[in-house]
């Protein structure tokens, strides 16, 4: 899932254009109390009694990384998710091949009226164990101030933390004796931090989409709270394509086709400064918006409920403790807080995430190289899809004589929508008012995960994220998953994993 999300704290805000609902004293409470009487408190006992085997069975799971990116452990991953789902209660449980990496379809019927499909990726993302302050697989436990005891690990928070909460939460239900009182059909996927690229082929399986049509959504299990314990629901997603841009003499028939000596360039064309011409193309000269033909033909502008959304998430929002986290001084063209986070929500992006050509280690090397690349990512609204942005930008680049570039499409998914009005999202909005916590309503994520694949034909059913607790550096070293909690706002495991259970309950009795 590319979340690409920022540290913590106003940089989720960020991310997801949060705007509030109900922000009284109502939703102050302190978690601890979630669930301790009441008709579940059989439930909340096995949960803390099961505390230990959820924080191993979390840090176990921490201690295998399977990174698609380097094609590491990926069978080793997907078999040990579905050890991990048959151990939970699941009764069917297969690892489902596809033409990359494998998946895991899991199912539990339990005879209840209702349905809910469940998302989860077994993938991580790549560390360099020298920039963490300890073994990114250790699972360390550290203290973290104003906040509590966390495990410091890849993958804690993206997202083995969450949905090893999860199925802790199954754990509770059986432990006390009790069924699901929802049936439960599962998807986990091995290649979401490089763009899902096989992720609709797995979903498209006859009886993997027979399954999936018959849930009344789809939902995956997230730490959204935010430091003042509220909890974000995101009606969507912004859509991605993953890919390079390459230039080289060798395709180009001028230039270079390896390095040669920098001397040479009076006489030789480089294939650096042709991928620099083409780049230059994709933006307007400010580099801020997209120039790609047709890019904005099917852009579907904010309707006047989801602007309002954002100007609710202005009034709770420190605009200079936001650009603190970030490191910024000022937004985008120099605009106001109100109409940056608009653009954030509505506008597509064409990013560089990285250029390399040639020579980069210390000091100079004087070389011509032969052969250049740009590593971007597309962010796509509703109504851009995949195969049209793809399309475009081909056909943009042809029409400006830039046939030789290659254009090497790693993966990507379509944007993703989820009606509010939903059983799904009224049952995520019941389940925190429920217990406390004050749920934040947002426009969509400004990041992606490939919930669209699920929203679009042929499955068609609404998505959401879901969860308590909160965790950190994603993506990043010192990666985070928040176990014991001293923030009164903020769950922990254990009232994470009674969270989890309040949902279902509430999803089997929404009408």
């Amino acid at each position: 899932m590319d979340f690409r999300d920022f540290d913590r704290l106003n940089r989720r805000d960020i991310i997801r254009g949060t705007a509030m609902l109900g922000a009284g004293a109502a939703f102050l409470q302190p978690l601890p109390l979630f669930a301790q009487a009441g008709s579940l408190a059989d439930i909340r006992k096995a949960a803390a009694a099961g505390k230990e085997a959820s924080i191993k069975r979390i840090r176990d799971w921490v201690a295998l990384p399977s990174i698609a990116a380097e094609d590491r452990n990926m069978p080793e991953g997907a078999a040990y998710f579905a050890e991990l789902a048959k151990d939970a209660g699941f009764t069917h449980v297969e690892v489902v091949p596809t033409d990359g990496h494998p998946g895991v379809f899991a199912t539990l019927d339990v005879g209840a009226p209702r349905t809910l499909g469940l998302y989860l990726m077994y993938d991580v993302k790549q560390y360099d164990p020298a920039e963490w302050s300890s073994p990114p697989l250790e699972g360390k436990m550290v203290e973290r101030k104003n906040l509590g005891m966390t495990m410091v690990g890849r993958g804690s928070a993206n997202h083995k933390g969450p949905e090893g909460t999860f199925l802790a939460a199954m754990h509770a239900i059986r432990a006390a004796g009790r069924k699901l009182p929802v049936n439960l059909v599962l998807i986990c996927e091995g290649e979401e931090e490089i763009g899902s690229p096989h992720f609709r082929q797995l979903v498209t399986k006859p009886h993997i989409l027979a399954a999936l049509q018959k849930c009344d959504g789809v939902f995956m299990p997230t730490a959204m709270q935010d430091m003042e314990g509220g909890a974000t629901i995101e009606l969507g997603a912004k859509g991605i394509i993953e890919l390079e841009l390459v230039a080289s003499g060798e395709k180009w028939g001028r230039g270079p086709k390896k390095d040669v000596h920098s001397s040479l360039k009076a006489m030789l064309d480089s294939p650096a400064w042709r991928l620099v011409q083409a780049l230059q193309t994709l933006v307007t000269p400010d580099g801020n918006t997209p120039a790609i033909d047709g890019w904005f033909e099917n852009v579907r502008k904010l309707s006047d409920r989801e602007k309002a959304m954002i100007r609710d998430a202005i009034k709770h929002t420190n605009e200079a403790q936001m650009k603190d986290d970030l490191g910024v001084t000022r937004w985008i063209d120099d605009l106001s807080l109100e109409d940056a986070m608009v653009r954030l929500m509505q506008e597509p992006t064409v990013n560089i995430e990285g250029l390399v050509a040639g020579y980069t280690g210390p000091g100079g090397k004087t070389i011509l190289p032969g052969r250049a690349v740009a590593k971007l990512d597309l962010r796509l609204v509703p109504n851009q899809t995949r195969a049209e942005a793809t399309q475009k930008l081909r056909a943009h680049l042809d029409k400006r004589g830039f046939n030789d570039v290659e254009v090497n499409i790693s993966g990507g998914y379509d944007p993703t929508e989820t009606d509010e009005n939903s059983a799904l999202i009224r049952a995520e909005v019941a389940t925190y008012k429920k217990l406390g916590v004050r749920p934040n309503l947002s426009v969509r994520l400004a990041g992606s995960w490939p919930g669209g694949t699920f929203t679009q034909p042929p499955v068609s059913v609404p998505v959401g994220r879901f969860g308590l607790s909160t965790g950190g550096n994603a993506h990043a070293p010192d990666e985070y998953y928040l176990i014991d909690s001293t923030n009164p706002k903020v769950a922990g495991l254990v009232d994470s994993t009674m969270g989890y259970v309040e949902f279902l309950y509430t999803l089997a009795a929404i009408k």
